[in-house]
């Protein structure tokens, strides 16, 4: 198998768990009675995974995990989006 397939591959799989876990994000925020609108998110994600970091710090004293996820998600797909690119 060709490398450039295997970054494609592991860079698609980064967007649809980037995908899962903003509607996750959406659905906690949702949950605590934020003002959120399932309609803008895909422009207004990284202000709900602030807002999502910055409530589960005032209730546990740390970022919840799918500010995590999140983060890390994104990121995997972009540099093995580029690396796809260049290889």
């Amino acid at each position: 198998m060709d490398l450039t397939k295997i970054f494609i591959a592991i860079a698609a799989i980064g967007v649809a768990v980037y995908i899962i876990v903003s509607i996750m994000i959406y659905n906690e925020l949702k949950k605590r009675d934020a003002n959120v609108h399932f309609v803008f998110l895909r422009f207004m994600i990284p202000f709900y995974a602030n807002q999502y970091k910055s409530l589960t710090i005032a209730e546990t004293g740390r970022p919840g995990v799918l500010f995590y996820y999140w983060i890390i998600s994104i990121n995997t797909a972009l540099v093995f989006a580029i690396a796809a690119i260049v290889s």
